[in-house]
């Protein structure tokens, strides 16, 4: 009984020696692994606001999908990164800028985004952007998306432009201010 016992024992050890021995040292590390380190943000989730203003309109609102993020995109065509003032961050629920009207928002957490510029010409009144206030925005199909999960127009009230992104979670994001946009990354995990 104590033979097979060290028989089975040092059966089992050199296999796995064998095992280990069959992995060449310098092999790329389990898919899961390699996700996880190249997602890794340290972006956080507090608010972020940048206080600047431009009387240039906003044209446009798209989305794209990345690897580790969904990314929400506001063309201000004509706005210097330095003229283009935000206030992004995770609200308990949204409410339209002068009315005080809540907005319903799907998703698990609402991150509202507010952008210094209007979506109307502001010598003339006419509207830049088709946005329906209360209403998805118009041309954003979020099918696929891993992080958002809704948009909605909140309307465009004293020069500042308002937005809700349904996020699964209160996840990780970032804000860019770039020449002509104002890009917000939110990572699919913490």
């Amino acid at each position: 009984m104590v033979r097979s016992r060290t028989i089975w024992a040092t059966a089992a050890l050199l296999t796995a020696t064998l095992g280990a021995a069959a992995v060449p040292a310098n092999a790329a590390p389990v898919t899961a692994t390699r996700t996880a380190a190249a997602c890794a943000t340290g972006w956080g989730s507090l608010d972020k606001t940048y206080f600047a203003g431009t009387s240039t309109p906003l044209t446009n609102v798209r989305t794209g999908r990345h690897d580790c993020y969904d990314r929400f995109v506001i063309d201000v065509p004509g706005a210097g990164s330095g003229e283009l003032g935000f206030s992004v961050g995770y609200v308990d629920e949204l409410y339209q800028d002068g009315s005080g009207r809540p907005i319903h928002v799907g998703g698990g957490a609402i991150l509202e985004v507010r952008v210094n510029a209007p979506s109307y010409d502001p010598e003339t009144g006419t509207p830049t952007y088709p946005g329906r206030v209360a209403q998805p925005l118009p041309g954003v199909n979020l099918t696929g998306y891993r992080t958002f999960q809704d948009t909605r127009y909140a309307g465009s009230f004293e020069g500042v432009t308002q937005f809700g992104l349904g996020v699964r979670a209160r996840l990780p994001f970032q804000v860019q201010r770039l020449a002509d946009h104002l890009v917000v990354d939110v990572a699919h995990t913490w």
